[in-house]
């Protein structure tokens, strides 16, 4: 028995932040000093690196656990089920719901919960919790419902992908222009045809790398309440990504029983271009192929990383055939990788 996303759906902020927008920020160095070049070029420089040109924002009436409701009615109406038939929702995220204007994240009840009261399913056993594992949480969750699935406790699962990450930067880190808001779902069933999930690859490296992702100070000294903002080191999470990333999904397609010539597409999460570039050559280089033209979907130069959203809203514009240039066919093996905070590293190989 395999598992199979049976329906799939998310929700893209409808408020559109232009690289642009940024022209009059005080972005500053870690230590406080201001940069020697004007805002012009640090974004120039950020888009070529990046490739994001475009970021959505919550609307300020607009919480995580909302953006994650409105992406699950469309999963659920996708998959044509009833939901009071879910057994399981799992809710990846971060920083739960953080109120605009506010820096305190509100985790209670569980952003699940939140989710279930919204889809108002009555049934009890419809067993609703959150996980936390970085970027990578989606993916965590599909394995998270496999297990669930295989072991006879759920038939249906709701694995939900959402994120604020709009409500928790700071203004004066330039990586704050990485960031973006976003919701995406999808529901879980059993197959038992040649379709879903093949092999599946996850890992956490913790013992020097658990700090690369973290909260931290504002880097204007003028600013001196307590408040946290989301940091990284960002040359390190782009060399472990560079090391780790590659073999991880090595290692599952041989799996798999597959062959790299199988594989059609590579829903990889939207973090920054030129890394996912840079991972997807290192991939093939382990395997001495050539990359193939159209290999990777990518969603990150207009709706810019959404975290825990991206893979999932990935999968739904592919398949909705909204990504320029890009096709899905049934029976296409599909990688679905990703890296975050923790650091953690997943990936699962999927025939569609």
């Amino acid at each position: 028995m395999k598992i199979k996303i049976t329906g799939v759906g998310s929700y893209i902020p409808e408020t559109i932040v232009a690289n642009s927008d940024f022209e009059n920020h005080i972005f500053l160095n870690e230590d406080g000093s201001p940069f020697s070049y004007p805002n012009n070029v640090i974004i120039e420089k950020f888009k070529s690196i990046t490739g994001i040109e475009k970021r959505r924002y919550a609307t300020p009436d607009q919480n995580t656990s909302e953006l994650a409701f409105l992406a699950s009615q469309k999963a659920i109406e996708n998959a044509g089920i009833d939901p009071e038939t879910i057994d399981y929702i799992i809710f990846a995220h971060n920083f739960g719901d953080v109120k605009h204007g506010s820096k305190q994240s509100d985790i209670l009840p569980s952003l699940a919960t939140r989710v279930k009261q919204k889809l108002q399913i009555k049934n009890p056993r419809c067993v609703a919790f959150d996980i936390l594992f970085g970027c990578p949480g989606w993916i965590e969750g599909v394995l998270q419902a496999n297990a669930l699935i295989k072991s006879g406790m759920a038939k249906k699962c709701l694995v939900i992908g959402a994120e604020t990450l709009s409500r928790v930067v700071d203004d004066h880190d330039r990586d704050s222009m990485i960031y973006s808001d976003g919701a995406g779902a999808t529901i879980i069933e059993a197959s038992d045809n040649e379709t879903g999930l093949l092999s599946y690859e996850s890992a956490t490296y913790a013992y020097d790398e658990a700090g690369y992702l973290f909260f931290g100070k504002s880097y204007n000294p003028e600013i001196e309440e307590d408040n946290r903002f989301i940091k990284m080191h960002g040359r390190k999470i782009y060399e472990f990504a560079l090391s780790n990333v590659p073999a991880a999904m090595k290692s599952c397609l041989e799996k798999s029983g597959l062959g790299i010539d199988d594989v059609k597409k590579i829903l990889i999460h939207q973090a920054n271009e030129k890394m996912d570039e840079a991972i997807i050559q290192r991939f093939y280089k382990l395997h001495c192929k050539p990359v193939p033209k159209d290999i990777m979907p990518m969603s990150i130069h207009e709706l810019g990383n959404s975290s825990v959203a991206t893979v999932p809203t990935l999968f739904d514009l592919l398949i909705r055939g909204q990504i320029e240039n890009q096709v899905l066919h049934k029976g296409d093996i599909l990688i679905f990788a990703s890296v975050g905070a923790g650091m953690n590293i997943n990936a699962f190989i999927y025939r569609y």
